[in-house]
């Protein structure tokens, strides 16, 4: 069993947005709404479902082909604006096997520049929410090792707690031993915490772990005590809190999700 609570949305739940959202593409806004749905194509979070009223619908061209899901058949479109073309962006409902989706467009989320909940950016997918995602500094010391070799420890982390994954645990700069650490290429997004601006590999040995670590230097406001801070893979690396070592969990973000 887990030590942290999992999600409980059941797939194909529908709830309303109350948030306006936006989408744009090329400078262009292709969708903007007030009455979007929330649709759990799976548990972990949701989809946003756009009434076709609130859509560019010049932007959309029909690919003359359907496409079966969970919530009934789909018409898949195509989005064309000037030189962009962005084939299977769209599956278009018509008759929704699921209530309240009838006459919806879901976006593929990557086909489209950028997205926005009121007037501040939403990255990956929308938020979720059903879900809580906490930043609290604490006096609980962390320790983190990789093959008995000491990466990170401080006295005073500061702890995210986000539904549906196990708690990170971020240390200051200065009490991670950076000299086992190599930075990398890679990049990730959440919609909750904003863009990453740094990851690290561990060179333990003659053995390289890749991305065992990442940084937030500019967070959401809501994460704002992350700034800066690095946290560990509880995947990839061995935490010990309280003295005490934490089993290294599995979750189905483990290698992408921070």
């Amino acid at each position: 069993m887990n030590d942290y609570p999992e999600m409980i949305v059941p797939v194909n739940h529908v709830a309303p947005v109350p948030r306006r959202i936006r989408a744009a593409l090329g400078g262009e806004t292709v969708l903007d709404t007030t009455r979007a749905r929330y649709v759990w194509e799976v548990s972990y979070y949701p989809q946003y479902y756009i009434p076709l009223d609130d859509v560019r619908a010049d932007l959309l061209t029909s690919e003359g082909h359907t496409q079966p899901t969970g919530r009934g058949v789909a018409e898949v479109h195509a989005i064309r604006l000037g030189d962009v073309h962005r084939p299977r962006a769209a599956k278009v409902f018509k008759d929704s096997a699921v209530e309240g989706l009838s006459g919806t467009v879901r976006f593929d989320w990557a086909a489209l520049d950028a997205w926005y909940e009121e007037d501040e950016e939403v990255f990956v997918h929308p938020r979720n929410p059903y879900a809580r995602v906490d930043a609290l500094r604490s006096n609980r010391p962390v320790r983190i090792e990789l093959e008995g070799v000491v990466l990170a420890e401080s006295p005073a982390p500061v702890m995210v707690f986000e539904t549906g994954l196990p708690t990170r645990y971020y240390v200051d700069r200065g009490l991670v031993d950076f000299a086992r650490l190599t930075a990398t290429d890679t990049e990730t997004a959440c919609p909750y915490k904003g863009r990453t601006s740094g990851y690290w590999s561990a060179l333990i040995g003659a053995q390289t772990h890749p991305d065992v670590a990442w940084s937030y230097s500019f967070p959401t406001r809501q994460l704002q005590p992350i700034a800066g801070l690095v946290a560990f893979f509880n995947e990839r690396v061995d935490v010990f809190l309280d003295g005490l070592p934490l089993e290294r969990p599995v979750t189905a973000f483990s290698r992408s999700k921070s």
